[in-house]
């Protein structure tokens, strides 16, 4: 117990010190998702995201975020007896490494890490012919986002890709990835 009281004493004291290193800020964007299937043609459908994120460093720097989002995709069988469209409103939280390059007002960054989904609500909609197997959705996913950015004064903008390490059903191998853009404002 003595170890995580130290560790956590060290960190606040670590953040406090580096005060100036820290920026807090909200962010909102588009998503364009789809569900990998073995089996299926997919396509795209288009999402939100909304939410806050924190930002420790500035050369290297670590980016925890929160934020509600929906993803999903729709499918089709190669003979078009099969159809459907799935949408999840979700909660997602990233933990992003990243480095920055240029000055402190205009900066391009690249950043990478895990992220949690935790599926908070679905909605379906399916052809007549489809089965249980579109049916039974995992409560949450685990994935890892890649991407990069440009900082300008308290404005950033992101792009990246995200994809599922973890399947979101275990029917026809289904993985949900997406690209999203994103606009922030820092407010710290």
């Amino acid at each position: 117990m003595k170890k995580y009281l130290l560790s956590i004493a060290l960190l606040v004291a670590g953040v406090i010190g580096a005060k100036a290193q820290v920026s807090v800020g909200a962010k909102a964007g588009i998503t364009f998702s789809k569900i990998n299937t073995d089996e299926l043609k997919e396509s795209s459908v288009t999402g939100y995201q909304v939410g806050g994120f924190a930002r420790f460093g500035s050369d290297w720097f670590l980016q925890p975020e929160l934020y509600l989002g929906s993803s999903g995709g729709k499918f089709e069988s190669d003979d078009n007896r099969y159809s459907g469209k799935v949408r999840f409103t979700t909660l997602n939280i990233p933990v992003l490494v990243g480095k920055s390059f240029g000055q402190e007002d205009l900066n391009f960054h690249l950043a990478a890490g895990p992220i949690y989904s935790a599926i908070l609500s679905d909605s379906r909609s399916f052809g007549d012919n489809v089965n249980e197997a579109f049916r039974n959705y995992k409560s949450s996913t685990l994935g890892f986002q890649a991407g990069g950015g440009v900082d300008i004064g308290n404005i950033t903008v992101d792009l990246r890709y995200e994809g599922g390490l973890s399947k979101v059903s275990n029917y026809f191998d289904q993985r949900q990835s997406l690209w999203a853009l994103s606009v922030g404002f820092k407010f710290l």
